[in-house]
């Protein structure tokens, strides 16, 4: 069973754990350490065991917050599946049918030949402008 050093607020500390686990023991000692700094820099100096307790009283209350935030956040998440598994049961509804206008083939030749007529009629005009 490997022995670990770690440093929590500013002391240094062996535990013990299993085979594998060092980075996870160091993960939280890391977070026990960075609660204790924050004791210390508030506080002072302190007994170990108090200073101990306190920072971890302190990760207890962070980790109870955020085990309340995860139960609402699972709650609106459940609520969530039960809204798109109603969705899901409803009929799929009927496809909408969109009627597009069909421009008649008598107006599309008069536009042509309007658009004809005032070419006609510009070049007309260009010529008595330049003459």
């Amino acid at each position: 069973m490997p022995e670990i050093k770690v440093s929590i607020g500013g002391r240094e500390f062996e535990v013990a754990c299993q085979t594998g686990e060092e980075h996870y023991l160091q993960s939280a000692a890391a977070y026990l350490d960075t609660e204790a700094s924050t004791l210390n820099s508030q506080i002072g100096r302190m007994p170990e065991s108090r200073m101990l307790l306190m920072s971890g009283l302190m990760l207890a209350d962070k980790t109870a917050g955020l085990e309340e935030q995860m139960r609402a956040l699972e709650e609106k998440l459940n609520a969530q599946r039960v809204l798109i598994d109603e969705l899901r049961a409803q009929p799929v509804p009927e496809p909408k049918t969109v009627e597009v206008p069909v421009i008649p083939e008598t107006l599309s030749d008069s536009m042509a030949e309007l658009a004809a007529r005032a070419e006609s009629i510009a070049t007309e005009i260009e010529e008595k402008a330049a003459g």
